[in-house]
C-alpha cells in the first residue's frame, strides 16, 4: 500500500505542477511566482519579509523572486514610508490584471483534474488531502 500510495501521491502532484506551470506561463507568471501573487492580491505593499513570512520561504528567495516579477512588469519596488532599509512590493497594473486570468486558469485547471468526480467525491477528496497534510504535519506524541 505504501508504494502504491507514494506512488500515486507523486505522479499527481507532478501532473498538477507540469499543468500549473503551462498555464500560469501563458500569462508569463513562472512557477512559484503565483504564491507571491496570492499575497499581494490579498495586501499589496508588503515587504519581501512579510512576504516569506507569510510563505515559509527565506527572504533571498522571495527577493530573487520579486527581482524577476519586477523585470517582467508585473510589481515595483517602493521605499518603506518609515523604514529606509525596507521595500513594499506593490502590484503593477499588469500585476493587478493578473488576478482575473489566473483566477480563470485555476478554476479550468481544477475543473480538468476534478471533471470525473461527482461533488460529494470533490468534497471527500479535498478532505482527505487535507487530512494527509494534517497526519505529516501535526507532532506525534
Amino acid at each position: 500500500m505504501g508504494g502504491e500510495f507514494q506512488a500515486a501521491f507523486w505522479a499527481a502532484k507532478r501532473a498538477m505542477a507540469t499543468a500549473s506551470e503551462e498555464a500560469y506561463k501563458r500569462h508569463g507568471v513562472r512557477a512559484g511566482q503565483q504564491f507571491l501573487l496570492y499575497e499581494l492580491w490579498d495586501e499589496d505593499g508588503l515587504t519581501p519579509g512579510e512576504l516569506a513570512r507569510r510563505l515559509g520561504l527565506a527572504v533571498p528567495t522571495v527577493t530573487r523572486t520579486a527581482t524577476r516579477m519586477e523585470s517582467a512588469g508585473i510589481l515595483r519596488r517602493e521605499p518603506h514610508p518609515t523604514d529606509a532599509r525596507l521595500v513594499r512590493l506593490r502590484l503593477t497594473e499588469r500585476g493587478h490584471e493578473l488576478k482575473e486570468l489566473m483566477t480563470a486558469e485555476v478554476a479550468t485547471l481544477t475543473e480538468k483534474a476534478l471533471g470525473t468526480l461527482d461533488q460529494a467525491d470533490r468534497e471527500r477528496f479535498i478532505g482527505y488531502l487535507n487530512e494527509v497534510r494534517a497526519n505529516l504535519t501535526t507532532p506525534t506524541v
